[in-house]
């Protein structure tokens, strides 16, 4: 009996590695018998720096796939037809209606907020929250009294 493969070539790594960047989790591809288990992937990422390197380019082309698939999934219908000559006793000439679907709404939002915390854990610098910063003024461009009353200031928002 053949098995899962456990030994380490440089085409399964980019069978993976490409499956993931094409926005596939790691679990999904490991479910297949022809790639190795889980456990095995990630001792190849301790045991292979060049696999390890390819990963991590290929978790960052998945976030890039997965925004992707934000604009797809917002750009979905989300309506359905409700047809009155389906119902019992209705004539062929009964009215077609167009009805927005609101369980596929709360469906696509749930999936749209799952791709945009993965995209952003998975490329923070790209796609993580801004902090803004304001640089308007330094601690230089303060007088003492200034400065003073600055520290009184955060000292009591921060309880002390």
């Amino acid at each position: 009996m053949a098995g899962r493969p456990s030994d380490y070539t440089a085409e399964l790594a980019d069978q993976i590695c490409e499956r993931i960047a094409d926005g596939e989790s790691l679990r999904s591809i490991c479910r297949d018998e022809s790639m190795p288990s889980k456990a095995t992937v990630f001792r190849w990422l301790v045991e292979f720096p060049d696999f390890e390197t390819k990963y991590a380019h290929a978790r960052e082309a998945q976030a890039d796939t997965l925004v992707d698939e934000i604009v797809s999934i917002a750009d979905e219908e989300v309506t359905m037809i409700r047809a009155d000559k389906h119902k019992p006793g209705a004539d062929e000439d009964a009215q077609v209606e167009v009805v927005f679907d609101q369980t596929a709404v709360a469906r696509n939002k749930l999936r749209v907020a799952a791709r945009q915390w993965t995209a952003e854990k998975l490329r923070p610098k790209k796609y993580g929250p801004k902090l803004e910063i304001d640089q308007r003024t330094t601690l230089t461009d303060l007088t003492d009294d200034q400065l003073n009353a600055r520290i009184a200031q955060l000292s009591a928002a921060a309880g002390g």
